[in-house]
């Protein structure tokens, strides 16, 4: 018998049942897990998926991040592991630092400068991470 007084434990109890049902060495679903799960694609998946494929002479992959990124931003910086995603999406389609670090300081006059705050956090993250990958190799 499920418990209807808490629909959101219902939820997350029946997507950790899909998860295991998906990958039984999963012993409960996190969304941060997701991050590791779903690896970066390479520029020309996303161009294929997210860009020209919609139309040939669209936006290309980088822009549509950098405007999924300046969305995220706009909506609070409330989803950190959409945010690292699409930086790291973003980094593989060709998009520098700069163009990243200026699309959310540009949201900082719509969204409010604590919420550009936490999204340029996020992004560091990810290009810390990247910086120490880099020294690896």
């Amino acid at each position: 018998m499920s418990d209807h007084s808490n629909p959101f434990a219902a939820l997350m109890a029946q997507a950790q049942e899909m998860a295991k049902a998906m990958n039984p060495a999963l012993e409960s679903f996190s969304p941060k897990g997701m991050e590791k799960l779903w690896p970066t694609m390479p520029k020309d998946i996303m161009e294929m998926t997210f860009g020209k494929g919609f139309s040939k002479d669209g936006l290309d992959a980088k822009t549509r991040l950098l405007l999924t990124l300046a969305g995220l931003t706009m909506l609070g910086a409330q989803s950190d592991t959409q945010i690292r995603m699409t930086v790291r999406h973003a980094l593989e389609a060709g998009a520098t630092k700069e163009e990243i670090a200026e699309t959310i300081a540009q949201m900082a006059m719509f969204a409010g400068i604590p919420s550009m705050n936490r999204a340029m956090d996020f992004a560091r993250e990810v290009m810390d991470e990247n910086e120490g990958k880099d020294n690896e190799t």
